[in-house]
């Protein structure tokens, strides 16, 4: 999924330009971040195609893992005042893109992301881990039970605490824990057909978190909250 520059281990000028010509959200619209990794980063070119109209907006990094996404979560997601902030990631961390890390260190990091959020009055829809059965770019460590182990704990968290959960990877995996055929071009990158059936589930996820957080009074009838 790609090696993260050294100079800027989290990637915070990847986006720094791009935020700053992009504007506070106008009157009444509920800006939605999809934040996460390569899948995220290459699901936003086709966001024209498969959410027409809608203020959807990627901050998604090849490579990046939970440490890397949380020291940038205040830039490229509370800075943009969004309604909501999809969040896809921990598979890079079980391959070790940034070093070794346990489920409980990609726990902790995900559980920071929504606490900033929540902070911020953000709602969050937190995704499940996508299928794989094995990593090109590093083979033979069998992630397929670490998936599923980290999918059972973010399901968990997300009901405990008021999070919706998008579950892909019950829609995307075959009987071994891999992705199902014509799904992805490499057994992890989703094609576009992947993405198709990506697209329906989050849609009803962001619908929903939504639909609580305006009942919950986290999102302002007009204007977005002030970053914290």
């Amino acid at each position: 999924m790609g090696a993260q520059s050294a100079t800027d281990w989290p990637g915070l000028a990847r986006y720094r330009e791009a935020n700053a010509t992009l504007g506070t959200p106008a009157p009444g619209e509920r800006r939605v971040v999809f934040y996460g990794n390569s899948i995220t980063e290459a699901w936003a070119p086709l966001f024209p195609t498969l959410f027409p109209g809608k203020p959807y907006i990627g901050r998604g990094i090849s490579g990046q893992t939970t440490p890397q996404m949380l020291v940038r979560f205040r830039q490229d997601v509370v800075g943009l005042r969004p309604a909501a902030v999809v969040i896809l990631a921990g598979i890079n961390d079980i391959a070790g893109n940034t070093g070794p890390s346990t489920l409980a260190m990609i726990e902790d990091n995900l559980a920071s992301m929504c606490e900033i959020a929540r902070a911020n009055g953000i709602a969050v829809v937190l995704s499940s881990v996508l299928p794989a059965a094995d990593f090109p770019w590093r083979p033979g460590l069998q992630p397929a039970p670490k998936v599923i182990a980290l999918n059972a704990w973010i399901r968990s968290y997300a009901a405990a605490h008021g999070h919706e959960y998008v579950d892909y990877h019950g829609a995307m995996a075959d009987a071994a824990g891999g992705m199902r055929p014509g799904l992805a071009t490499d057994g992890v990158h989703p094609t576009e057909a992947g993405y198709r059936v990506m697209a329906p589930l989050v849609e009803q996820a962001i619908a929903r978190a939504l639909g609580a957080a305006r009942r919950d009074h986290l999102i302002p009838p007009s204007h977005p909250p002030e970053p914290r």
